[in-house]
């Protein structure tokens, strides 16, 4: 057989073969087009990260080589002990809870009809930024019950069950027949039966006044029974009322709790009418007369959500709200390509729903899992702008994390030097967590 040479055919020049790439282009030429990218990627990122590092190993002016004391001072500093403690927290909690309700969305919007408008609402969140869903939720979690919606569905939840008092600052006045007691009033004195029973009492404003209370009426005299009456006794106006007394204008404490006691021990129970009106029976003869301490006690304020104890868990709800629709619609794409034929087998098997999604459904879609729960781990790593915005001054310290501590020490605290050290720390977490989703992305393609 002849040669190429020999038959004429001119070989091809070893030079003109490396000037072309695998897609057919001129190495020069894409060389030239990756060069703004580049440039860009070294300003940004390289050249940053690069200057974090040495930073982190110099004084906080940057003119003194500090050696480790930076990183030293990562473990011995309490503000950043508490942030590192906070990151282990949203680490564990926050992509899991997100990644288990996506699961859980995914698999439950398959089955009815207005599965895609449910799959909407929920990953409509994704659509705010960071900012306006950490005003959003600082109202939300609001002492005020009448400003922040989870504690006035608290509250209202609580007082259905245990209705508040309407009668909080309640207290005796002067020459009132009525002395503490355990947190409630007692009379001085005993009761008979046949002689009515004044209770009087001040200190409700009379918008807090009970709705259904009417106008204050002296109780009559019955006989075999004690009566007697509980009212405000107060008349707006100087020199207008008589103190003791029952006047036109005042009300009833309506719905005080009245109890006889006689010997430590309750023998008669009631409650005052709209009127302020009570009739106790005969065994309340020769008993003091007690308004006990569920009288008087203060309304439910509710859940102090951004208290120093329920901070973190507020926020990370927060993120999940946000992030559980990233995750749904991620793992409804991988539930879209799980063979159906495996799930009928199962359930032809004789599976039930639960089987079939704990040992077929669930290890089907377990690369995806892993997807969702790694890129929000890496995401929650970086977290800052909700624990920044939710979290109020009195309890950022306990909400404190990595990348907020960054901040703190970097702008507020003047310590450039320990913010480089943090940065480089943050790195060191991401870097693992990035290369264990490259090898796994990887291997899924092999």
């Amino acid at each position: 057989m002849k040669s190429a040479t020999a038959a004429g055919t001119p070989p091809v020049p070893a030079r003109s073969r490396s000037r072309k790439s695998v897609t057919g282009t001129r190495t020069v030429v894409a060389a030239l087009f990756l060069l703004p990218a580049l440039v860009l990627l070294g300003a940004l990122v390289v050249y940053p990260i690069g200057y974090s590092i040495v930073r982190s190993f110099c004084n906080a002016s940057g003119d003194r080589f500090a050696g480790l004391d930076n990183y030293r001072a990562l473990f011995t500093d309490s503000g950043i002990r508490t942030a590192l403690k906070n990151n282990v927290i949203w680490v564990v909690f926050a992509p899991t809870v997100a990644t288990a309700l996506g699961l859980i969305f995914a698999v439950l919007t398959e089955r009815v009809r207005w599965g895609t408008a449910f799959k909407l609402v929920v990953f409509m969140p994704m659509a705010i930024s960071m900012l306006a869903a950490g005003i959003i939720f600082r109202l939300v979690y609001d002492q005020d019950p009448d400003k922040g919606v989870a504690n006035a569905v608290w509250v209202g939840v609580h007082d259905t069950f245990a209705p508040s008092s309407a009668f909080p600052r309640a207290h005796p006045g002067r020459n009132s027949p009525l002395v503490p007691d355990r947190g409630g009033f007692i009379t001085s004195a005993t009761v008979r039966v046949g002689q009515p029973v004044s209770l009087p009492l001040v200190g409700v404003a009379p918008d807090r006044m009970p709705k259904e209370a009417k106008r204050a009426v002296r109780a009559e005299p019955e006989p075999g029974k004690v009566t007697g009456t509980t009212w405000q006794d107060f008349t707006r106006g100087r020199g207008v009322g008589r103190l003791g007394e029952v006047d036109p204008s005042e009300l009833g404490y309506a719905g005080m709790r009245i109890e006889a006691v006689k010997d430590g021990r309750v023998v008669a129970s009631t409650k005052a009418a709209a009127d302020g009106t009570f009739t106790l029976p005969a065994q309340a003869d020769g008993a003091r007369l007690r308004l006990p301490a569920d009288n008087f006690r203060e309304p439910y304020g509710g859940v102090d959500w951004l208290g120093p104890s329920l901070v973190t868990p507020a926020i990370i709800g927060s993120y999940v709200w946000m992030w559980a629709g990233f995750a749904m619609v991620l793992i409804a794409a991988g539930l879209a390509g799980v063979p159906r034929e495996l799930l009928e087998a199962a359930r032809v098997d004789g599976a039930n729903e639960w089987q079939v999604f704990r040992r077929v459904t669930v290890p089907l879609l377990a690369p995806v899992l892993a997807v969702v729960v790694v890129t929000l781990m890496i995401n929650v790593l970086k977290i800052f702008d909700l624990v920044y915005i939710i979290a109020p001054g009195s309890s950022q310290d306990d909400a404190n994390v990595l990348a907020l501590e960054l901040y703190r020490k970097g702008f507020s605290e003047g310590r450039p030097d320990i913010a480089s050290a943090i940065a480089v720390f943050l790195l060191l977490l991401v870097v693992p967590v990035m290369l264990f989703n490259m090898r796994r992305l990887r291997r899924e393609v092999r």
